[in-house]
């Protein structure tokens, strides 16, 4: 089981990558180093937004259906198996699979993990705190969710923080309304994180989604004056705020994925892909 003896984890053992049948249609990055530059602005029109809309609920349902079925005892490879099958099910292609060379079809987040941990055979015990981080592409456009859980029982900090995290990304999406910059999203999240004196990751942001996974649109989750772009109407992008029982700094893996918590505190995360719309924010990513 790949974990120090004082629960750190370590690398796990990933298995082959899961294949993925020829009439679901694939991003134009798989097989590539890295994916085409963004163009058509983060405003979609009436018809994207519809594509956009059912890609996301996809992608909500996956979230549902991955999370209820960890237990202590599974591994998360076999997580990233349920959630591969069930997109596949969908006729939706795994966002991630093959996104700048990720190996899996989801992401999975243990404990001090922040954010991209790669699904392997590490097993999931009883009150670990589990990200999961899945999207679907279909119809040419993605939608983007992750969630949160604590697995079976598990300690009082472990779930104030998952609580407390869903209700930060909350707060930051009410805060969207048309005519704000972006930056209103992070002031209301690190301002209410603060009261718990928890640490708000800074170097892993939301973003602009839909015809790209990525747009290069930046949603910064703590107060950053610096990112000025005005909210508009027809606006997508993913609010998903990173909290930490302590620092906000943080090591990569030498998988070049993996974001730990430098002091290997706990972690947890939620995520939207929300609309913009006149009378402001509509949460995609439900099931």
């Amino acid at each position: 089981m790949p974990r120090t003896e004082q629960g750190v984890l370590i690398p796990g053992q990933i298995s082959p990558q899961r294949p993925v049948p020829l009439h679901i249609k694939r991003p134009e990055y798989v097989g590539k180093p890295s994916p085409a530059q963004h163009v058509g602005g983060d405003r979609y029109d009436d018809e994207t937004i519809a594509a956009i809309r059912k890609a996301s609920k996809i992608a909500a349902q996956g979230l549902e259906v991955v999370l209820s079925a960890a237990k202590p005892g599974i591994t998360t490879d076999e997580l990233d198996r349920i959630g591969h099958e069930f997109l596949l099910s969908q006729n939706a292609y795994p966002s991630t699979l093959g996104y700048r060379g990720f190996p899996k079809s989801l992401c999975s987040s243990l404990n001090e993990v922040i954010c991209h941990g790669i699904p392997d055979d590490t097993i999931i015990r009883e009150g670990d705190i589990l990200n999961i981080d899945i999207s679907a592409f279909i119809d040419g456009v993605h939608g983007d969710t992750n969630g949160s859980i604590v697995v079976g029982d598990g300690s009082q900090e472990a779930l104030d923080l998952v609580t407390r995290t869903k209700e930060a990304m909350l707060r930051g999406i009410r805060a969207a309304l048309p005519g704000r910059e972006v930056n209103i999203i992070g002031r209301a999240i690190e301002s209410y994180a603060k009261r718990f004196d928890y640490g708000v990751v800074r170097d892993f942001t939301g973003h602009g989604v839909g015809t790209s996974f990525h747009s290069g649109l930046i949603i910064p989750h703590y107060d950053a004056p610096e990112y000025n772009t005005v909210i508009e109407p027809g606006m997508v992008f993913t609010v998903e705020p990173m909290l930490t029982l302590g620092t906000h700094d943080w090591d990569l893996w030498e998988d070049g994925w993996t974001v730990t918590t430098k002091d290997k505190s706990l972690t947890a995360q939620f995520e939207h892909t929300i609309l913009i719309t006149e009378d402001g924010p509509e949460i995609l990513t439900e099931a």
